[in-house]
């Protein structure tokens, strides 16, 4: 994690290390990565859970918003990935847990940045699948739908409309319902299945969590586009 000094329940837990892995930094993750071996010998699981969501009219982004977006979901699972596959091809054995989102398959209002970075994890762990499964490494893709947790505070980064009036309104009305979503309660949820994702052996690709993302890929498999497009911008507001 960016700053383990703040985590207090693992820290007294047995056999758990708590390590500094920062995915943006290379040296971060090589110093991550040998402690973990130094450790406990091999990496069963790798769990890449670290990102955030880029919030606002794309046009509103600056260059530098657009690259840490990038950087942090995309580039960081990439470099942490690579990191670890030495040891699993060594042992013939692993598992990479990716956690993308419902927002991996479709699409809301000025979230372009999150959702081009979460199609991106999609596309790399399916095409990952072929080249580790015959090395005896899985490759799996966890998609929670709106679950309260930090990512809701800490872990958006609205940019929003800039000084850009042609987005202000849809901007203001996306938000303000936005703030009116009922998110889950229920974080174990997640925990489990990612557990399962990693741990029950099968050919298994994707794992949609959440009664609101089953629900959406499942309007999204039955309705053709325009159709779709509807349904988002009734639920979003910004008609």
């Amino acid at each position: 994690m960016r700053s383990p000094e703040k985590e207090q329940e693992l820290t007294g837990l047995s056999g758990v290390l708590v390590t500094k892995l920062d995915v943006t930094d290379e040296t971060s993750i090589t110093a991550a990565v040998k402690a973990a071996l130094d450790a406990f010998g091999q990496i069963d699981v790798l769990v890449n859970n670290a990102g955030y969501g880029a919030l606002g009219a794309l046009e509103a982004a600056s260059d530098e918003e657009v690259r840490r977006q990038l950087e942090v979901n995309f580039f960081g699972l990439i470099a942490v990935t690579k990191a670890v596959l030495p040891s699993m091809r060594a042992h013939r054995t692993g598992a990479i847990v990716n956690i993308s989102s419902v927002g991996g398959r479709i699409t809301f209002p000025f979230s372009t940045l999150y959702h081009a970075t979460k199609f991106a994890v999609e596309g790399l762990t399916e095409s990952l699948q072929y080249e580790l499964n015959p090395l005896g490494i899985r490759t799996k893709i966890v998609e929670p739908g709106g679950y309260r947790t930090e990512f809701a505070g800490r872990s958006l980064a609205p940019f929003g409309a800039g000084n850009l009036a042609d987005y202000q309104q849809p901007w203001a009305l996306f938000t303000t319902k936005l703030a009116e979503w009922t998110f889950s309660e229920n974080i174990r949820e997640v925990a489990d299945v990612i557990y399962q994702a990693a741990t029950d052996g099968s050919e298994q690709l994707r794992y949609p969590v959440g009664q609101d993302a089953v629900q959406l890929l499942q309007v999204r498999q039955q309705v053709d586009d325009a159709t779709f497009k509807k349904v988002i911008v009734e639920q979003t507001g910004i008609a």
